[in-house]
């Protein structure tokens, strides 16, 4: 049985943050639409969903596919549950049952407690392995060479996910594949050079983007 379920979370906003102040443990939106799901976890649930309550955040986050589909279906159409509390150092452990034991469309990393995940204070790994796909003025290195190799410079791609729906722009191929949790960028650079048309793991297409 969950913590708490708020079945919609606009109207739930003030108890939400009211309830999981001084709180850990994992949660779970969920789109009444769709019925796709979202799941994550942190160290401190009320400064979490306080980013979540912020569109600001969604707008800079808006490289997250819960981010996206918050903005685009309206919190009063989520549900949000609070599937256990627990304390710090379980929320990623636990956070990865509860993905593989429900599953979870909206998640990008589906494996939270992998090497490159770990250091992070909260479960949207996403968010952080994504962080450098961000593109404009805003971007820590606008206006500075980047390179994929030794003497190679960066080559921008858009990504369309035929699941979601959705094409995302990414500055570098390896900022790609950092976002879709690949091994390596070679996969993308291979599926470009040999110009293949099937959908990579059946569900990605990639492009190259011309630079002006």
């Amino acid at each position: 049985m969950p913590e708490k379920v708020y079945p919609n979370s606009d109207a739930c906003k003030d108890q939400i943050l009211l309830d999981n102040k001084n709180k850990s443990g994992i949660y779970m939106w969920k789109n009444n639409l769709n019925k796709k799901r979202y799941i994550g976890s942190s160290q401190n649930l009320r400064k979490r969903f306080t980013e979540y309550f912020n569109i600001n955040s969604l707008i800079k986050d808006n490289c997250m596919p819960i981010c996206r589909a918050l903005k685009k279906h309206d919190y009063s159409n989520f549900e949000l549950t609070i599937l256990e509390y627990c304390s710090p150092d379980k929320c990623i452990e636990r956070e990865k049952y509860y993905i593989n034991f429900l599953g979870s469309e909206y998640n990008i990393v589906k494996d939270p407690t992998l090497p490159s995940m770990s250091g992070r204070t909260h479960s949207d790994a996403t968010k952080i392995i994504m962080s450098d796909a961000k593109k404009g003025e805003n971007h820590p290195n606008y206006g500075k060479p980047r390179f994929e190799g030794a003497g190679r410079p960066s080559q921008s791609i858009e990504v369309f996910d035929l699941e979601e729906k959705i094409s995302t722009s990414y500055d570098s191929i390896r900022s790609a594949a950092r976002a879709l949790n690949l091994p390596s960028h070679k996969a993308i650079l291979n599926y470009i050079k040999n110009n293949q048309q099937k959908p990579y793991k059946g569900r990605y297409n990639f492009k190259k983007v011309q630079k002006n």
